[in-house]
């Protein structure tokens, strides 16, 4: 029975930071991390991101000195015991942990219909690759889904010279994100960028015959192609939780030292449901910024260093030449003010809840994520025709 000062179950962005976040307050304490992917820890946003602009893959890997941590690759946990302080992975192994990180993160959606083989729901370095290598011949793709990874994705094909199908069941792109004429302005700007736009469409099936996708869809017919990939969400992987009997709460519900309901675990990442005193609610984040920043307290506090997470995480995305940053409640229910310095293409886009800032989306606009968090965190009453671009001064960081 193998057995660790510290044990971290996961092997993603947010276990990387753990390590970096664990080894900045205790250098010899040992580590242990258990990841279901074959691949060391690696940076997320490239797999949809810069390696389809040319960015090199070796570039993706995080860097943990073999010292630092032992890697347990390609092992899933299947059972956790916090009385004796164990868990058995899918190997059978029994290994024992004096302080327990659960970093397990989330799972695609995937949609109610079989042939699920011929979808890629995308996520993950394997993904990335099977998608890569379809491109290598294929012209023709369909993504489904109009959110963050499904805009995403079809930039990226459609940068790389593929012909892209894009549908989803909502009005526009991005629209639970963007106020509706921004979105309307996106979907259009697909349009020009060569990306077949249809929303309100859902698929209802898929079938492969000689290496062709055909894609059944509910009112535009059947799409025949080389790749069909999804962008549709992500579910918590909270199922070992709640067979340990921890709190949950739209995720695993910590406190702000990031501890969940049983004394020497802790969850972090996209898991981990956390309160945020800026906007006086729990969240739970599925973004790089809170990876990074939520692993690195989760060591911190799991070493013996008292470090309340209070950080308001940010996102961004690329879509072709336009880019975002967004922070808060960035939700298109809420109402907007726009301040445009040109309409649509660079500008700022206040979410206004009760007469208060809630979210900020930064939209082609750089340098002022931490102005956004300090007028979101101080919660001050706002006309909407008083909020101008002004009121977020350029700042380091962020």
């Amino acid at each position: 029975m193998q057995h660790y000062r510290y044990l971290i179950v996961g092997g993603g962005m947010t276990a990387a930071a753990a390590v970096e976040g664990l080894r900045a307050v205790d250098a010899a304490g040992r580590v242990g991390l258990i990841g279901a992917e074959p691949d060391a820890p690696y940076n997320r946003p490239p797999l949809s991101k810069g390696l389809w602009k040319g960015k090199a893959l070796d570039t993706i890997w995080r860097p943990l000195p073999s010292h630092a941590v032992e890697l347990h690759l390609g092992r899933t946990v299947k059972a956790l015991a916090p009385r004796e302080q164990r868990v058995v992975d899918d190997h059978g192994d029994v290994i024992q942990y004096e302080k327990l990180l659960l970093a397990t993160g989330g799972r695609p959606r995937t949609l109610p219909f079989g042939g699920d083989e011929g979808i890629i729901y995308f996520r993950t370095l394997a993904d990335y690759r099977r998608l890569r290598a379809l491109t290598e011949t294929g012209r023709r793709f369909v993504v489904l889904g109009g959110g963050f990874i499904g805009s995403e994705l079809a930039a990226a094909l459609a940068l790389n010279g593929k012909e892209v199908v894009l549908l989803f069941p909502g009005r526009d792109i991005g629209d639970r994100l963007f106020p509706r004429p921004l979105a309307r302005f996106v979907t259009e700007y697909y349009r020009q960028k060569g990306v077949t736009v249809l929303p309100g469409e859902r698929a209802t099936g898929v079938e492969i015959h000689g290496g062709e996708h055909r894609l059944q869809t509910m009112s535009s017919g059947t799409f025949a192609a080389d790749g069909v990939v999804a962008g549709c969400g992500l579910e918590p992987n909270v199922e070992l939780a709640q067979l340990a009997g921890l709190t949950l709460d739209n995720g695993i519900a910590v406190n702000e030292w990031l501890g969940t309901s049983q004394p020497g675990i802790y969850a972090a990442g996209d898991v981990a449901a956390f309160y945020s005193p800026a906007l006086g609610r729990r969240l739970r984040v599925e973004h790089e910024d809170n990876a990074n920043a939520m692993g690195r307290c989760a060591g911190q506090n799991m070493a013996g260093q008292p470090t309340p997470y209070r950080h308001l995480p940010f996102f961004y995305s690329d879509l072709f030449e336009l880019g975002y940053e967004a922070v808060g409640e960035v939700d298109a229910r809420l109402e907007t003010f726009a301040e445009w310095q040109r309409p649509n293409e660079e500008g700022i886009i206040y979410y206004l809840r009760n007469g208060r800032v809630r979210g900020v989306l930064l939209w082609n606009v750089w340098g002022r994520v931490d102005a956004a968090r300090q007028l979101i965190a101080r919660g001050e009453l706002f006309q909407p025709g008083a909020l101008k671009v002004a009121d977020l001064e350029p700042a380091t960081g962020g």
